[in-house]
């Protein structure tokens, strides 16, 4: 969708995300011939299927802008902002705006799947909190002991990648409820070296971080359809 944006063809998809992207199209399919036998009763599996295919829009519009934010980074060399020609400013705000896209979708796209994960799996996860994220429905299926095969699995990735979301979570909030990510370094410089010049955020380590945003998203993704296409075969 914007490789188009660096001359380059769209993308084939490949690896661990393929792999995702499929066993949630095995799932739609599944849900459609349920649906199709007359096994929709309740149709809450044609709202399985309308919320997988919103997750897999949100997870192309995530690696989308994963990708677009990492090839803008790759055009910056200047250390701060005062420093850059006027072509490599509008690629820092180019980077700026992808970057930001993208850790505000994952978190989107998080509070999505725990909507199915909570429905599917019975954990009525707002009996403990009315509004709740996919991380305390993660805690929520881990103090039950619930669904093992797939709750250890989806802790166990969370546990890997927690310090880089810990970051992306705290740039999120900071966005939305504060200041403009970008800025806030500004900020903390303009405390400590007021006047002088304001070097660049660390967009090698934002980079990195948001590549980890996406794999924790990927991950749990390709883990949880997994496990639905399991699940759903026996209902």
């Amino acid at each position: 969708m914007l490789r188009f944006l660096f001359n380059e063809p769209e993308r084939e998809p490949e690896g661990r995300l393929a792999e995702t992207i499929q066993l949630m199209n095995q799932f739609v399919s599944l849900l459609h011939e349920k649906i199709e036998a007359g096994k929709d009763i309740d149709h809450k599996l044609r709202t399985y299927e309308v919320w997988t295919k919103g997750l897999l829009a949100s997870l192309n519009e995530i690696e989308q802008s994963c990708y677009a934010a990492r090839r803008f980074k790759e055009k910056i060399k200047a250390p701060s902002v005062s420093q850059m020609s006027e072509e490599e400013m509008l690629n820092y705000q180019r980077y700026v705006y992808f970057d930001k896209n993208a850790f505000i979708r994952i978190f989107a796209l998080l509070d999505k799947l725990s909507i199915l994960l909570n429905d599917m799996l019975g954990m009525k996860t707002e009996r403990i909190k009315p509004h709740f994220s996919y991380f305390t429905v993660l805690r929520n299926m881990r103090d039950k002991k619930a669904h093992p095969d797939l709750t250890w699995k989806l802790s166990d990735i969370k546990e890997s990648l927690k310090e880089p979301m810990g970051r992306l979570r705290k740039r999120r909030n900071t966005e939305i409820h504060y200041m403009n990510t970008e800025m806030q370094d500004d900020l903390a410089q303009s405390h400590t070296m007021y006047g002088e010049e304001v070097r660049l955020e660390n967009i090698e380590g934002q980079s990195q971080d948001l590549q980890d945003g996406l794999q924790l998203v990927t991950g749990s993704l390709r883990l949880t359809f997994d496990y639905a296409c399991k699940f759903i075969r026996t209902r």
